[in-house]
């Protein structure tokens, strides 16, 4: 996907911290609160994305200090307006001061991303493009030295069954 031009969300748990609802909820059903705890378990150089289902949260979040604002399953003809407001508003040009993306996520596909396209949004976020795609199933096993059957010990000698066999290993 790297090759085709994706930039991928998150490498690992370790590249940004993502908080869904339940971790909000865990957090007592507080943005701010669930976005503090965050910030200080993760600290200062590692981003904070909140999952927002309406402004209100989106609001709460970048008040709250969030670096990314995901709006999360709102509909192609709301989320370019919600985007906007909140850009206007509280963004650092003319609104409030406050620095933060918006993304959109959920539901986006190849054929209607279109719609959800918006100057005010920063990142547009599809899981459609590796989901249901045929994959290459393989594995890579590591057999130890000692259970290696190959023609080669590992000294570079034949070993002791292929020398029997005449070079065929058994």
């Amino acid at each position: 996907m790297l090759l085709g031009g994706i930039d991928g969300h998150r490498h690992d748990l370790s590249s940004m911290v993502m908080l869904k609802d339940n971790h909000i909820w865990a957090c007592g059903g507080d943005i701010s609160t669930a976005v503090a705890a965050a910030k200080s378990a993760a600290g200062f150089s590692v981003k904070v994305e909140v999952e927002c289902q309406s402004e209100a949260e989106a609001e709460e979040a970048v008040r709250a200090g969030a670096d990314v604002v995901m709006l999360d399953n709102f509909q192609a003809h709301e989320v370019g307006g919600v985007a906007t407001s909140l850009k206007k508003r509280l963004g650092n040009q003319g609104g409030e001061g406050y620095s933060f993306l918006v993304e959109v996520s959920g539901g986006l596909t190849e054929d209607n991303v279109r719609g959800y396209a918006s100057e005010a949004i920063d990142v547009i976020s599809s899981s459609s493009v590796h989901q249901g795609v045929k994959h290459v199933d393989f594995s890579l096993k590591v057999v130890p030295k000692e259970k290696a059957s190959g023609p080669l010990g590992p000294n570079g000698q034949k070993n002791a069954s292929t020398a029997e066999t005449g070079g065929d290993s058994v």
